[in-house]
């Protein structure tokens, strides 16, 4: 359902290309918002993929402005913060997606690959919150919604020790800066997905996990899920619309598990 929650909003959602033809989760957002009114600055480093997320947008569209930004490097940053300001204005939600695992526990990883990691998946969020912070605090408001994963939460299936640290930091980050800014009026909150079917599974895990079989990747997760179904990222759009909008204005510093019951299992 589509409606005018977010209107007049302005909002920031990096990682908003996909690297498939689909919905991943950060498309998925940058739309959602779109359609609920928001003015969105959807940010990668695929631009090609933003171009195609415009697209899927439809009416929507008009609503979204692409724009190139490395969330792993502080200037790229504070130049899409810039002409954020500038073309829709000061933004009053972000929305950090931008993350991705790498197989290996922490004997087999190597040191490169856990940096990696860890900047891709926690520091990225640290930078664009401690970029977008003072002016929420100075105006008084302010939702920001970063997303973790279920390993982050427990073993999930997969040894992706890197991954895995970097997810829980992002929940425990969320909840320490949501209750240092709350005097402020700003929101911190954590989606956390779990087993969702997203391009990603396609494109890169099949390849990492199943030795590119899709279907049988696809039914191993399946198994894990009391539901017996997959989510997809329109699953988490909804989500963190909910947690963006004024709906969710009494909640901050806590974390919306999307998983069909997974981690609720106790084996």
């Amino acid at each position: 359902m589509t409606t005018s929650r977010l209107e007049g909003r302005i909002a920031i959602v990096t990682g908003a290309g996909c690297v498939g033809t689909g919905w991943g989760n950060g498309r998925a957002v940058a739309v959602q918002l779109a359609r609920e009114g928001a003015r969105v600055l959807a940010t990668d480093i695929d631009t090609g993929s933003l171009e195609e997320t415009v697209a899927m947008a439809g009416a929507a569209g008009g609503n979204i402005e692409a724009f190139f930004c490395d969330v792993t490097d502080e200037a790229s940053i504070r130049t899409a913060l810039s002409h954020c300001e500038t073309v829709l204005g000061a933004p009053d939600i972000l929305v950090n997606n931008v993350g991705g695992s790498a197989p290996g526990g922490a004997a087999e990883l190597s040191r490169e690959a856990w940096d990696r990691q860890i900047l891709f998946n926690l520091t990225s969020v640290f930078l664009t919150c401690k970029a977008v912070l003072p002016g929420m605090q100075a105006r008084q408001r302010g939702a920001i919604v970063n997303l973790a994963s279920t390993s982050g939460l427990r073993y999930t299936g997969a040894a992706q020790a890197g991954y895995a640290a970097a997810k829980a930091a992002v929940i425990q980050f969320s909840k320490v800066t949501a209750v240092q800014y709350a005097p402020y009026g700003i929101r911190v909150n954590t989606v956390v997905p779990g087993q969702l079917h997203t391009p990603m599974v396609e494109n890169r895990l099949a390849g990492q996990r199943a030795g590119g079989n899709v279907e049988a990747l696809l039914e191993s997760r399946v198994k894990r899920i009391p539901l017996g179904f997959m989510g997809d990222g329109r699953d988490t759009a909804q989500a963190v619309a909910y947690l963006a909008s004024d709906d969710a204005r009494f909640v901050t510093g806590t974390e919306i598990v999307l998983d069909g019951g997974m981690t609720a299992r106790c084996d």
